[in-house]
């Protein structure tokens, strides 16, 4: 998996670095992204739904055990990115899947890039001042890999297949 530009030693190094911080509180930081997504979109709100239930509000849904759960999942993709950093295309099969079933679901192409906003707008409050215009460069570079891959799964089977 290629993204465009690959990440230098440097780059990789400051992943590493930064998500060590964020990982040790995955379901609080992952909060923080999921918080700042529906600020950003709130009307990604109705892709949420377990049993059937519609969330009344941002809060409900941030609240719901189902939602923490897929909470954790999130993370844990951004988990296996870091610790692939080398070899990110061991993941490629993976992250096209993952695009399939956002897609199934009714997620939008677009939406990632809100998605992209709320992952880097979490790093900077996780790291405050270590939040450096390198580091967020480098994990710009990573999401765009990470999108592109899931992007396969809707090149795959386009919408209305």
């Amino acid at each position: 998996m290629e993204s465009g530009m690959p990440l230098t030693g440097g780059q990789r190094a400051l992943i590493r670095e930064s998500w060590r911080r964020v990982s040790s509180s995955p379901e609080q930081h992952g909060l923080v992204l999921f918080t700042r997504l529906f600020d950003l979109d709130p009307d990604l709100l109705p892709l949420f739904q377990y049993n059937c239930k519609q969330f009344a509000s941002p809060q409900e849904c941030l609240s719901a055990p189902e939602f923490l759960d897929h909470i954790r999942k999130v993370m844990l993709v951004i988990d296996a990115a870091v610790s692939h950093l080398e070899n990110l295309s061991c993941l490629e099969d993976y992250l096209c899947n993952l695009g399939k079933k956002h897609q199934a679901v009714g997620v939008k192409i677009e939406s990632f890039s809100t998605v992209g906003e709320s992952l880097l707008y979490m790093l900077e409050k996780c790291l405050g001042t270590a939040f450096s215009p390198e580091v967020q460069e480098a994990w710009s570079k990573l999401y765009s890999a990470v999108v592109k891959a899931m992007r396969r799964g809707w090149d795959a089977h386009p919408e209305g297949d």
